[in-house]
C-alpha cells in the first residue's frame, strides 16, 4: 500500500521486488527471528510501502536516525550489488574491527607458555599461578615496562582454554598382572550369581563403612513448608563413632547379618563372615566379592575357611613360611575355587567393582546424612532399622552392566 499526501522531507525511495517482500515478511513474523533483526526488517518494509522517516520512526516507536541509518543501509547494499547476501544478514550489524589489542601475540604465546609451567620453574614458592602473578611474571622476562597485563592475561588464558586454578585428579591404573584376570572373574561372577543361587550357591558383597559419626543436631530443626526448605541446624553434639560391616547378597540384593561395633578388626571380620554363613545352613558354596584390607586375609581367617572346606594340610607359620606366610599367599589360599568358601579379590583402586559400595551410598544419602543420633546405640539402632526398612521395600538386583573392558579416561 502506498500512502499518499505525505509531508515532510522526502527520503530516498526503496523499492522491493516480490521474492524480497515476501522473505521479509516472513522473517518479521519467524519466532526464531532476533528482534533487533525483526524491527529492522519492519522499517524497510515501511519503507517501501511510501512512509518517510518520520513516519516510520512513530510507527515503530524508534529514533529518526535509527530509520534513516537501516534506510540508507540497504540501499548502500544494493548500489554495492551485494543482493546475494541472505535477507537477514542485510539486517544485522556490519562486523567492527574492535579495539585494538593490548597485548601482541608474542605476549600471549609468553602468558600460555609460562601458564603451563609450575611456578617454581620461574623461582616461585607458590603451587599455582593467578593472572597478576603470571602478567608479574611476563613483565619481567621480558622487561616490559608501563604495561597493565593482569586483564589481557585472563583473556590470553581464557582464549587458550587455560585454567591454572582448578585441578583435576587421576589416579595411575596399577601395573598388576593380573588385573584383566580379577576383573573378569567379578564381573561373570555377578552374572551368574542368580543362576549360582539356584545351585545353592550364594554371591556376597561385603565391605567396612568404618568411623560413622552419632552427631546430634543442638538444636531441632525446621520443618520443610510451601515455598521453603527443610532449615538445619547448624550446631551439632559428637556422641562418638560406629564401624558397619555390611554383606549384601547379589542375587536378592538383601543386606544379611549386618555388624556395627566400636572397631573393624580382625575378629570383627570373621564374626560377621561366620555369622552370614550361619544364617543359611542350606548353602553349598559361598562366594565373598572383598577388596585387599589386611582383615580380609588374615590368619584366623585362613584357619577358620581351611576347617570349613576340610584342608587338613600344614598352613606353614605367619610370616615364615606356607599359606600363612604373608598376605598374598593367605589370599591366593583363600581364593581357591575348590574350597566351600571363596574370596574374590577387587584389583587396587577399584573399589567401584564392589556393589556394596553402591549400597553404602544409598544408606549414607537416606539416612546417615540428615540423622540426628543422640548416642552410638541409637545410631547402630536406626542403621538396623534401616536395613530392614530396605528388605522389604528396596532391595532387589543391581543391574552390573560393566563388562571388564577398559574404561576411557
Amino acid at each position: 500500500m502506498v500512502v499518499s499526501e505525505m509531508r515532510g522531507p522526502k527520503p530516498p525511495i526503496v523499492e522491493l521486488n516480490d521474492p524480497e517482500r515476501q522473505g521479509l515478511e516472513i522473517l518479521v513474523r519467524r519466532y526464531s527471528t532476533p528482534q533487533q533483526v525483526a524491527q529492522r526488517g519492519r522499517i524497510i518494509l515501511a519503507a517501501a510501502a511510501g512512509f518517510n522517516n518520520s513516519q516510520i520512526a512513530r510507527r515503530l516507536g524508534l529514533d529518526v536516525d535509527t530509520v534513516r541509518f537501516w534506510r540508507n543501509r540497504w540501499l548502500g547494499l544494493r548500489a554495492a550489488s551485494l543482493e546475494d547476501l541472505s535477507l537477514e544478514d542485510r539486517l544485522r550489524d556490519a562486523p567492527r574491527p574492535g579495539a585494538p589489542p593490548r597485548i601482541t601475540p608474542e605476549q600471549v604465546c609468553r602468558i600460555v607458555a609460562l601458564a603451563c609451567d609450575a611456578p617454581s620453574q620461574s623461582g616461585r614458592p607458590i603451587s599455582q599461578w593467578t593472572s597478576r602473578e603470571i602478567a608479574d611474571e611476563v613483565t619481567h622476562q621480558a622487561g616490559y615496562r608501563g604495561a597493565d597485563f593482569p586483564t589481557p592475561c585472563r583473556q590470553a588464558a581464557k582464549k587458550g582454554d587455560l585454567k591454572p586454578h582448578l585441578v583435576r585428579y587421576w589416579l595411575t591404573p596399577p601395573d598388576a598382572p593380573d588385573f584383566d584376570a580379577k576383573v573378569s572373574d567379578i564381573c561373570e561372577l555377578y552374572q551368574d550369581a542368580p543362576a549360582l543361587a539356584q545351585a545353592g550357591e550364594r554371591v556376597m558383597s561385603t565391605d567396612e563403612l568404618t568411623g560413622v559419626q552419632a552427631l546430634e543436631r543442638k538444636h531441632p530443626s525446621l520443618p520443610l513448608a510451601p515455598g521453603k526448605v527443610q532449615r538445619r541446624e547448624f550446631e551439632y553434639i559428637r556422641h562418638g563413632t560406629r564401624s558397619f560391616i555390611i554383606s549384601r547378597d547379589v542375587a536378592t540384593g538383601q543386606v544379611v547379618e549386618p555388624y556395627g561395633g566400636p572397631r573393624r578388626t580382625e575378629a570383627d571380620f570373621l564374626q560377621h563372615v561366620q555369622g552370614v554363613i550361619a544364617g543359611d545352613a542350606t548353602a553349598t558354596r559361598w562366594h565373598f566379592v572383598v577388596d585387599n584390607l589386611n582383615t580380609h586375609r588374615s590368619e584366623s581367617l585362613v584357619r577358620w575357611v581351611a576347617e570349613q572346606s576340610g584342608v587338613e594340610s600344614d598352613l606353614g607359620q605367619k610370616g615364615k613360611k606356607g599359606i600363612l606366610k604373608n598376605r598374598h599367599t593367605r589370599a591366593a589360599f583363600l581364593s581357591k575355587p575348590s574350597h566351600r568358601i571363596v574370596f574374590h579379590y577387587t584389583p587396587k583402586h577399584t573399589s567401584w567393582m564392589n556393589q556394596v559400595e553402591i549400597w553404602l551410598s544409598i544408606l549414607v544419602r537416606k539416612l546417615l546424612k540428615r540423622g540426628s543420633f543422640i548416642s552410638v546405640d541409637d545410631l547402630h539402632q536406626k542403621v538396623l532399622a534401616f536395613i530392614d526398612y530396605y528388605n522389604r521395600t528396596m532391595a532387589k538386583p543391581f543391574k552390573w552392566t560393566y563388562q571388564g573392558k577398559v574404561l576411557a579416561t
